[in-house]
């Protein structure tokens, strides 16, 4: 991960920043499925209590302007700025951007583990309560499920500031539990 390509969202009367930022993760995620193989990385440079309007995609420079010569942008190119493929500065920190989930409601696993087949009806009603909900106070992006059509919230969390890298593969959402991008 030597190179970086910044995305920001221009300010638009017509979109709020969040809507523009979810419909470009949106694409980003669909051409990362197709192109991505666990190369490209991604991270927020302004996240505080949104994400920001800034998307920050790392990887070797070869990966960059391949993702780049694909026109998964498209209708977006007037509501956001992209820079070209830049080499990383030198003495930077790194970081693991990785994807946070909730265990939402307690009707929502109960289902899911009826569904499972972990547990029964009964047993599920039982063991799980109001009290094992965990309510999410990260940044998130809207994203809609293209298998499903359903939509859900992708809660992104960046982990602790780290003085070296550590490599490994990059989910089809740029995110990755252990793997580092360079922050600066």
């Amino acid at each position: 991960m030597n190179y970086y390509i910044d995305i920001r969202v221009l300010p638009s009367s017509e979109f709020s920043d969040c809507i523009l930022m979810n419909e470009l993760f949106s694409r980003l995620h669909k051409v990362l499925v197709e192109f991505g193989n666990g190369e490209v990385g991604v991270s927020f440079p302004k996240v505080n209590k949104t994400l920001g309007d800034l998307l920050r995609l790392h990887g070797r420079q070869p990966v960059l302007q391949q993702l780049m010569a694909t026109p998964w942008i498209g209708g977006l190119k007037d509501y956001i700025a992209v820079s070209g493929v830049n080499p990383i500065p030198e003495n930077v920190s790194h970081r693991a951007v990785k994807r946070i989930q909730s265990k939402s409601s307690a009707e929502r696993l109960i289902r899911r583990s009826v569904r499972k087949g972990w547990l029964t009806d009964e047993e599920a009603a039982l063991k799980i309560s109001d009290k094992s909900e965990k309510k999410l106070s990260l940044p998130y992006i809207r994203m809609k499920s293209h298998s499903t059509g359903q939509s859900f919230l992708l809660f992104v969390e960046h982990g602790p500031i780290l003085s070296s890298p550590i490599t490994g593969a990059f989910t089809a959402y740029g995110l990755s539990a252990h793997a580092t991008i360079p922050w600066f």
